[in-house]
């Protein structure tokens, strides 16, 4: 089951990372968008598929992890159909949001899966899991530059995304079934999910504690262009972040240092650093952004497995999305927040720019602060 999950997720994130890194130009050079046009596209998607998360963690638990990893890739297939062949702004809105609902469905159903093996097996897929998914953050780009090199478009490079989502939801039904069966004729069932995670105080707290770490993982691929960086160092920049990231799995999962709290707590100081050695930055020294970048790297590279780890400690057999869809929507929305924030004290100049910045490192220290042991 665990090489299954990692080939469904290596496929899947290679589709996603190869358009996602393209795309922007796509909409605002091939059909000509503004700016504001583009950024209200993106934003559906995020911000809907954050706030899907907390029903469809429950949802995933009802269904059970195949069917709803299926039903994810099936609808990611469909959205990169729709960004490679339409050009209005309602279509491309349409597309977004089926985008959105499938990627809220994806990965409560792969991590259900994984959170459903035996504890001497999890560390090493879910290390095995998020490597993938960093690989694929460094190749996947390529490899749509190469479509889009030797093809005619867009098109062709939309086409293999949902060539390879549909191949991720092939896998998911190949999958065998196991553990507690999904219990489709019971959708009360749901509720009784999330009634059980508002019930676990302790899983709360953490998940309170732990709501910036969407926005620190994803705060780099943010501010670096921002902060007017050229391509070629920002692309520098996400590649060895993401090499970091995944070379730090096989360390988490030896020993089971993941579910050990002290992870945690070095990942979130680790983001700390990162932006505190960020926030000074103007976009012309190279060293200290790759300095960012490993840091960044090493703290995404710890955070996502101890998450993952406490989460499915806490969660009850057959509760694991509902837990999942709880923590994640709270990351989200936090991000959603962030990103908001931050993108306005950049248009207000450096000065708020670097406080901007230095927030984010006070908001890791605060999490390594507040984040409390199980």
């Amino acid at each position: 089951m665990i090489t299954t999950v990692v080939a469904i997720q290596l496929a899947s994130c290679l589709g996603y990372f190869a358009v996602a890194a393209h795309l922007v130009a796509h909409l605002r050079h091939d059909l000509g968008l503004l700016a504001g046009t583009v950024g209200l596209i993106l934003g559906v998607q995020a911000g809907l598929q954050s706030a899907l998360l907390l029903p469809v963690g429950a949802i995933t638990d009802l269904l059970g992890p195949r069917r709803t990893g299926a039903i994810a890739c099936a609808l990611r297939a469909l959205g990169f159909v729709l960004l490679g062949t339409v050009d209005g702004v309602g279509p491309l809105l349409c597309a977004a949001v089926v985008l959105a609902v499938g990627g809220a469905l994806y990965n409560p159903a792969a991590q259900c899966l994984l959170a459903g093996v035996g504890p001497g097996r999890r560390s090493r897929g879910f290390a095995g899991y998020v490597a993938m998914q960093h690989v694929a953050t460094v190749f996947g780009p390529v490899m749509g530059l190469a479509i889009l090199s030797v093809g005619r478009g867009f098109t062709p490079l939309a086409a293999t995304a949902a060539a390879l989502w549909t191949i991720g939801g092939v896998l998911f039904l190949l999958m065998p079934h196991g553990g507690r069966r999904p219990a489709l004729g019971r959708p009360r069932e749901l509720f009784e999910g999330v009634r059980t995670v508002f019930g676990d105080r302790s899983f709360l707290l953490f998940a309170l504690a732990a709501s910036p770490t969407t926005l620190l993982a994803n705060g780099m691929l943010t501010a670096v262009p921002l902060l007017d960086f050229s391509p070629a160092a920002a692309t520098l920049c996400f590649c060895v972040l993401a090499a970091v990231a995944a070379a730090a799995q096989p360390f988490v999962a030896a020993g089971h240092r993941g579910e050990r709290p002290w992870v945690l707590r070095l990942g979130l100081l680790c983001a700390a650093a990162a932006f505190c050695v960020l926030a000074p930055l103007d976009g012309t020294r190279t060293v200290p952004l790759l300095i960012a970048a490993v840091l960044n790297g090493l703290s995404n590279g710890l955070i996502q497995p101890a998450i993952f780890q406490r989460t499915a400690r806490h969660a009850p057999p057959g509760h694991f999305g509902a837990y999942y869809g709880v923590l994640q929507s709270a990351a989200g929305l936090f991000s959603f927040a962030g990103d908001l924030l931050i993108g306005r004290l950049f248009d207000l100049g450096t000065a708020a720019a670097t406080a901007a910045l230095a927030g984010l490192g006070a908001f890791a220290l605060a999490a390594a602060i507040a984040v409390r042991d199980p």
